[in-house]
C-alpha cells in the first residue's frame, strides 16, 4: 500500500495502489505532445478513481519549482476530465457516465 496525501491540507489521504489511473491523452503537434488536459506540453493530470468511489486529480509541470497537486474532484469535474481524454467508450468509466457522456458538448 502507498499512500498519497492530498495537498490540500486536510490530512486526508487514498492508497495509489489500490486506486484505477486514467492518464491523459495528449495530440502531436508537430513538434510537441500536447495534454489535452492542460493544453500545454509542460502542464500535466493524471484522473484517479480511489477504492472508495473518489476521484482524485493530479497535476504537475515539467518546469522546475513548481508544486505537484493532489485534490478530490466532484464526479461533474471527472467525467468531463474523462471526455475530454476521450474515456466516452472506455468500459472503465462510460457506465458510470452514460448520461454526462450524452449531454457533454465536445
Amino acid at each position: 500500500m502507498k499512500r498519497q496525501a492530498m495537498t490540500d491540507g486536510s490530512g486526508s489521504w487514498f492508497d495509489i495502489d489500490n486506486s484505477e489511473c486514467f492518464d491523459e491523452s495528449s495530440d502531436w503537434n508537430g513538434s510537441n505532445n500536447i495534454s489535452r488536459a492542460t493544453g500545454s506540453q509542460t502542464e500535466h493530470e493524471q484522473l484517479y478513481r480511489t477504492k472508495s468511489k473518489k476521484w482524485v486529480l493530479n497535476s504537475w509541470s515539467n518546469w522546475q519549482g513548481t508544486t505537484e497537486t493532489w485534490e478530490i474532484v466532484s464526479d461533474g469535474h471527472a467525467a468531463k476530465w474523462l471526455a475530454h481524454n476521450e474515456y466516452m467508450d472506455d468500459d472503465r468509466v462510460k457506465n458510470l457516465f452514460q448520461k454526462e457522456f450524452a449531454e457533454l458538448e465536445l
